[in-house]
């Protein structure tokens, strides 16, 4: 059995026949979910089903998404990025004042994107070129990369993008299709490519599962590791970009509490927080969740500090709920 198969995430890990194991995968836990939320929003409210709804419910989860799919590779990685928030700031920020000096659309869009590159850079070299623990690393460059955004900003906007730029995050490829859902998908599809079906991802897990031994059997460790650090970074870029469009504006305070719904979103979709496993297909379905969830209790008119309190007892149930369920089927068996 292969290394992506093996890590594929099972409840219990005992029942490990072809079918039970597909019944009791993860993923097919997360796509009962998702079906008995997407009934339970249709049934709580009457505008939950209208398309352009349904569209609107998309932007819940896309730019957070994006960022979750390269989280995954990171945490199956043993390693993980706090400050994809900080960094989607900084970058929004630098765009802001390329705007203000007169740049253009590509001009802006490249910005973020470059600039999400070299926070993952950073944070990279700082993990493993000096051998840091990569939580402390990004504690501090979430700090210091939202730091900077607020020294530049202080309690300032940048507004005025161009109209061209509003496209990223408002615009249509087709009826209610969005350019962000046809760039997420795109991007799922690329990352579950990545990780499940080239050596570059049994490198990752090899590498979550025992760093030592990856090392002494010729993976480079940390040149893999540095590279999905940058990978990280970039994807937060690219969320910059779609986020400050789809809002028209930068603030220092924008995308704040985004590094918790990434990493709930790749913990719920069944990535061991351990490293080690996990899937994108989980990940996706997580998001859809998540997504579906947030628009669910705002339609609701829900409070958006609930929201929050939500999603932090979600992110402590996920861990829990494997362990507890092991743990009870070890004593039934």
């Amino acid at each position: 059995m292969s290394t992506v198969e093996t890590a594929r995430r099972r409840i219990p890990d005992r029942l490990d026949t072809p079918l039970k194991g597909t019944l009791l995968s993860w993923e097919m836990l997360l796509v009962a979910v998702a079906l008995g939320i997407f009934v339970t929003n249709s049934l709580a409210s009457p505008y939950f089903l209208n398309p352009w709804s349904l569209s609107d419910m998309t932007f819940n989860f896309t730019e957070k998404g994006l960022i979750a799919l390269a989280m995954a590779l990171l945490i199956i990685s043993g390693e993980i990025d706090l400050s994809v928030a900080a960094t989607i700031a900084l970058a929004s920020t630098l765009m802001g004042m390329a705007l203000q000096s007169g740049a253009d659309t590509p001009t802006l869009v490249a910005i973020g994107i470059l600039t999400g590159l070299a926070c993952g850079a950073v944070n990279g070299a700082l993990v493993t070129g000096l051998g840091l623990p990569s939580i402390v690393v990004t504690i501090g460059t979430m700090s210091l990369f939202r730091g900077i955004a607020y020294i530049i900003l202080g309690d300032q906007a940048y507004k005025g993008y161009p109209a061209g730029f509003a496209f990223f995050g408002q615009g249509y490829v087709w009826w209610v299709v969005s350019f962000e859902l046809v760039l997420f998908a795109a991007a799922a599809v690329a990352f579950w490519f990545l990780l499940h079906r080239t050596s570059f991802g049994r490198r990752v897990f090899a590498i979550g599962n025992n760093p030592v031994a990856a090392q002494f059997s010729g993976v480079r460790v940390n040149r893999v590791k540095f590279v999905l650090f940058c990978l990280t970074g970039l994807m937060a870029g690219i969320a910059s970009v779609l986020l400050t469009s789809r809002l028209g504006s930068t603030r220092p305070s924008i995308a704040q509490g985004y590094e918790l719904e990434v990493i709930t979103m790749v913990v719920l979709g069944g990535v061991s927080i351990l490293g080690g496993a996990g899937s994108i297909v989980g990940v996706v379905l997580a998001a859809l969740i998540m997504g579906m969830v947030t628009f669910g209790l705002g339609l609701l008119n829900v409070p958006g500090i609930v929201m929050s309190i939500f999603i932090g007892l979600l992110l402590i149930l996920v861990i829990a709920l494997p362990i507890v369920w092991r743990r009870f089927f070890g004593r039934a068996m």
